[in-house]
């Protein structure tokens, strides 16, 4: 039996690159609507000057609501795609959330030019990334399930391109930012660039449906049945030097069987015949029937705990705390800094770390060592926290020079993208490949799990800084 389904060897550079495009896709709505959070911002928190004096308006917390709001949904459609698995097909599942995800672009891209009142605005804009994401969680959750029992290097691929969404995100952003076109225009033409990536990457799934053939990897229930079906008839089968390995026959050295022989093992056949049939069936049915949720979870728990406390460690400080962040050079750089230091940063070093797992994989997975590197992440939770974050009111600041935050971000990035990037990976090898889908999916539980639990945990965070 296969333990792994490969694509033909001839189009698996091309499937890698498609599984790559559909990584990116899968976070353009989380990564464009964050680092967009300036633009948000600006049309949120505006000031009213009156007789000289400075009446701010109402704080809405974009980043907070905007973190929670992405994940939670997230958490719910990975725990509802059980149901939608066994009810609506998979090229339905990923090609429909692409065309809604594409939709609810262009509905953020026109609004741009809509003006509204704050709180419409504000009410909008959470309703419209509450279903972006929710459309997010079934793709990805869709195309982990898809992705998860192929080999590793596609796993890796996959979590590689989505390392790269926020990347892509942030330099839209800084040519946006830099381009000489008025504030309107510059972030139409920013939400304009998701509408033409969720294009590309919904051409890539309907593309990769041609290159890989459904009975050699994207149908792979069918796969492991035929291979199943197989090696059971090759061991009750399979004849050496003139042998039935089971014993039936008795052949002599010369390949030669007695008359005797031959027909007492033939009414031995008759006899047991149907009570032999019926038994090959059952082993086939028991060798083909998947692991419970429970089973699978003991074996991959420890991945599951890993993935979870990188994203909450992650998502208790970035974006929420982290884009509050000030330079120590006022100036044209002011304008550039939290797009550079903050998003593209630890979007280039995420996809980085994330990278690195095509060609490092240490600690392997059975270390302690790799449960301990995870857990010591949480260092960077008050690292952060001191640097030049405003407004503040309680902790002081330590790291006021902008390449003090930039080291930290770099560091903290890195090891996210490294550690979740491994986690994902190794857990598929931990159990049979008959429960490899079923690993997919309890990861992508825990993955957002940990990214909701990341969010919630931003609000106290900020407000103790």
């Amino acid at each position: 039996m296969k333990e792994q389904t490969d694509p033909p060897p001839n189009r698996g550079c091309m499937v890698g690159i498609i599984f790559f495009i559909l990584g990116l896709g899968t976070l353009l709505p989380w990564n464009f609507f964050m680092t967009a959070s300036l633009y948000f911002q600006g049309r949120l928190n505006n000031t009213d000057f009156t007789n000289g004096t400075v009446a701010a308006r109402k704080e809405y917390y974009f980043n907070n609501w905007m973190t929670l709001l992405s994940q939670l949904p997230l958490l719910l459609f990975t725990l509802l795609n059980s149901f939608l698995y066994q009810r609506i097909s998979e090229a339905m599942r990923v090609a429909g959330s692409l065309v809604f995800i594409l939709l609810l672009f262009i509905l953020t891209a026109a609004l741009v030019k809509v003006p509204m009142e704050e709180d419409c605005f504000f009410s909008v804009t959470m309703a419209t990334i509450w279903f972006i994401n929710s459309f997010g969680a079934v793709l990805q959750g869709s195309l982990f399930g898809l992705v998860g029992p192929l080999p590793q290097k596609y796993s890796a691929i996959f979590m590689s391109g989505q390392g790269l969404a926020g990347t892509f995100a942030a330099v839209a952003m800084l040519l946006a930012i830099a381009s000489e076109a008025d504030s309107e225009t510059a972030a139409l033409g920013y939400f304009i660039t998701p509408c033409v990536g969720t294009l590309v990457t919904l051409f890539s799934y309907l593309l990769l449906s041609r290159l890989v053939l459904p009975q050699q990897s994207l149908n792979r229930g069918d796969k492991y049945e035929e291979d199943t079906t197989i090696e059971l008839l090759n061991e009750g089968g399979k004849v050496e030097n003139g042998k039935l390995e089971n014993g039936k026959l008795n052949g002599h050295a010369n390949g030669t069987v007695s008359g005797s022989a031959d027909k007492s093992s033939s009414r031995a056949e008759a006899d047991t015949g149907p009570e032999s049939s019926l038994h090959q069936e059952q082993s086939k049915r028991k060798a083909q029937a998947k692991s419970s949720v429970v089973e699978v979870f003991k074996k991959i728990w420890v991945m599951a705990f890993c993935v979870t406390f990188v994203f909450t460690v992650t998502l208790s400080v970035f974006p929420a705390v982290t884009v509050d962040v000030k330079t120590s050079f006022p100036g044209n750089w002011e304008r550039f800094f939290i797009s550079v230091c903050c998003f593209l940063i630890f979007n280039v070093n995420d996809w980085l770390g994330r990278t690195i797992t095509t060609v490092i994989r240490w600690p392997r997975k059975e270390s302690r060592l790799f449960p301990a590197l995870v857990i010591s992440r949480v260092v960077f939770i008050p690292l952060l926290m001191l640097c030049n974050v405003q407004s503040r009111s309680y902790l002081p600041v330590l790291f006021t020079h902008d390449a003090a935050f930039t080291a930290i971000m770099a560091l903290f990035s890195v090891s996210s993208g490294y550690f979740v990037c491994l986690s994902m990976s190794y857990a598929p090898q931990m159990v049979d490949p008959k429960d490899a889908e079923t690993a997919g999916a309890l990861m992508t539980f825990f993955l957002a799990l940990g990214l909701s639990i990341g969010a919630a945990l931003s609000f106290p965070l900020r407000a103790l800084v």
